[in-house]
């Protein structure tokens, strides 16, 4: 079994939950995933089953979210796991979120929350954070490539975003972090992942129609269907060459850097052409 399948995270369960209901109905180890989703979010979670696990590296790793934020308190977990940390009765216009969020757009350093799962030292920030040990919490760099407001109820003073990122970046910490700057305070309290590269929501499989091997077969989408490069089908003598790991001097001109080897459309190899020559990153055959 080698592909993808574009699943639809249920709210309460683990990306890692989502990956162990598959190998048991598979009996396939090598399962994994894109890109890890908090519980309580839900939405697009990218899987690789069997050697498509190699292909993870080439994915695209952008993602796209819908956020609803509640202004009015601040949380330990910047969600609505957390405990109140903050309170604050101010209400603000959509005028003056529209003018705080122009602060995060483009290229920012994040602070991620305390309660993630990033290393400091040899140990997750949620280790420190159960413990109440204080840790340096280093910003990191990352793009928001789009961030508009869907809609803003000002009488509950609640707040929903459309967010479009590189990877790492953290939403809680936005809406943490733009509750601060308006001087509301703010939590996440929903999270739906709309595009995880180039898998969309409307394109994803709800977990209980994943119950049989049969079912996983059926739904399982051919790499290039989402790997975005150049491909190249091989003729005989080059399929030969290349299920034995050796380059390869292609008959057309093609552009340097990825390109995607196929035999009778379907995926051969991942390789690299550098000035015409064609050498094999990781093959399939």
């Amino acid at each position: 079994m080698f592909g993808f399948l574009n699943v639809y995270k249920p709210k309460g369960k683990t990306s890692h939950d989502v990956v162990a209901i598959l190998r048991r109905v598979t009996k396939i180890k090598q399962i994994g995933h894109t890109g890890t989703l908090d519980p309580f979010a839900e939405g697009v979670l990218p899987i690789c089953i069997g050697k498509a696990t190699r292909l993870i590296e080439y994915l695209k790793d952008d993602k796209a979210y819908v956020g609803t934020v509640q202004l009015g308190m601040s949380t330990t977990t910047y969600d609505i796991e957390g405990e109140g940390v903050k309170y604050s009765d101010k209400t603000v216009s959509s005028e003056e979120i529209e003018m705080a969020l122009e602060n995060f757009r483009g290229d920012i350093e994040q602070l991620p929350p305390v309660y993630s799962a990033i290393k400091v030292n040899g140990k997750k920030l949620y280790e420190y954070a159960r413990k109440g040990e204080e840790v340096i919490i280093e910003p990191r760099r990352v793009c928001i490539h789009e961030l508009k407001i869907l809609n803003y109820d000002k009488e509950i003073r609640r707040l929903e975003l459309y967010i479009a990122c590189s990877k790492g970046t953290y939403i809680r910490s936005i809406a943490n972090d733009l509750g601060e700057m308006l001087g509301t305070y703010g939590h996440l309290i929903k999270l739906l992942r709309v595009q995880a590269g180039n898998f969309g929501i409307d394109e994803t499989i709800k977990l209980e129609d994943l119950e049989t091997k049969e079912q996983v077969e059926k739904n399982l989408i051919s790499p290039l269907v989402y790997l975005d490069y150049p491909k190249y089908e091989l003729t005989d003598d080059e399929f030969e060459k290349v299920s034995h790991g050796n380059p390869i001097n292609p008959s057309q001109t093609l552009p340097d850097g990825i390109i995607l080897l196929t035999r009778n459309s379907q995926l051969s190899a991942v390789s690299r052409n550098t000035n015409g020559v064609i050498k094999c990153e990781k093959v399939f055959i």
